[in-house]
This record gives C-alpha cells, sequence and structure tokens, in this order.
C-alpha cells in the first residue's frame, strides 16, 4: 500500500482485545507501510482479555500527545467505543463506513477511532482507516459543539 493513508507520517496508538487482534495487526501493517509510527498497546493474541484496557492504554497516548490519533479494535466496536469515551479529551466515534468517518473527522473531530472487527471487513477497515487520516476537522461553527464535549452540563433540557 502506498502513502495514501495521508499526507504526513503520524503516530498513531493501536489497541484491540482478543476479538479484534486479527485486524488490528492489519491496520497496523498498513500504516508502517504508509510510513507512520505504530504503538501497539495489543493485544497481541486469541486469549481472552478486558477491552476497557487496551481503550484506556491507547487514549492515554492520545491525551498525553504520545499519539496523533488512537484507533481501537473489538468484536464490535461498541465496548472499545464506550471505553475510550470514558476518557476526557477523547472524542472516539465507533464508524462502519466510509461516510461516517469521514463526517465524525470534519464534524467532531474525533481522535479515536473504533472498529468492529466482527462486523466490518478488512478491505472496508483499510478504507475507513484512510478516510480517518486525510480528513480533516472543518473547525468553523463545530467548535463550539466540540467544546461542549469536555464539559459537564449543570442541568439537562
Amino acid at each position: 500500500m502506498t502513502n495514501t493513508l495521508s499526507p504526513r507520517s503520524l503516530i498513531i496508538a493501536l489497541g484491540a482485545d482478543h476479538g479484534g487482534v486479527a485486524l488490528k495487526n492489519r491496520l497496523a501493517a498498513a500504516l508502517i507501510e504508509a510510513g507512520h509510527q505504530v504503538l501497539d498497546f495489543g493485544t497481541d493474541g486469541p486469549a481472552s482479555v478486558d477491552y476497557p484496557d487496551f481503550a484506556h492504554a491507547v487514549c492515554a497516548a492520545v491525551t498525553g500527545k504520545r499519539a496523533d490519533y488512537g484507533i481501537l479494535v473489538c468484536g464490535t466496536g461498541i465496548g472499545m467505543s464506550i471505553a475510550a469515551n470514558r476518557n476526557p479529551g477523547i472524542r472516539c466515534a465507533l464508524v462502519h463506513d466510509v461516510t461516517t468517518t469521514r463526517l465524525t473527522r470534519a464534524h467532531n473531530d474525533a481522535n479515536v477511532l473504533a472498529l468492529g472487527a466482527r462486523i466490518i471487513g478488512e478491505e472496508v477497515a483499510l478504507d475507513i482507516l484512510r478516510s480517518f487520516l486525510t480528513t480533516e476537522f472543518e473547525g468553523g461553527r463545530h467548535i463550539g459543539r466540540i467544546a461542549k464535549l469536555s464539559t459537564v452540563p449543570e442541568t439537562t433540557p
């Protein structure tokens, strides 16, 4: 794969549970081939593990500025996205196609991507990865909305 994953070299933190390890490894290989640096937080095999441990490690790398973005993979992506979004400063999006990926980067400035290895195929995952890394945040009207994601509302509407 040529360096079509991003116009610049990035540091990407990766994490997966046992349900996502094979897809995580494929994404890591594509990222390295494209010239990006990968921080692989595991897991590395099929033994059952707890997905929050890997989500929190990846999110710590992103919020600690050791990685530009994070990619999380589990069976459905749901558990990883829930765990990731418990971290302040993380905007993790669970996506299943290129359109939602593009829109979450452009409108939500997502900094972590969650994928379901049992839901999407390898080629779709690679297309999603490419879209995630090449779509820029639009800013503008979205900036205020993003700021609200970092605060807890005092009252409910």
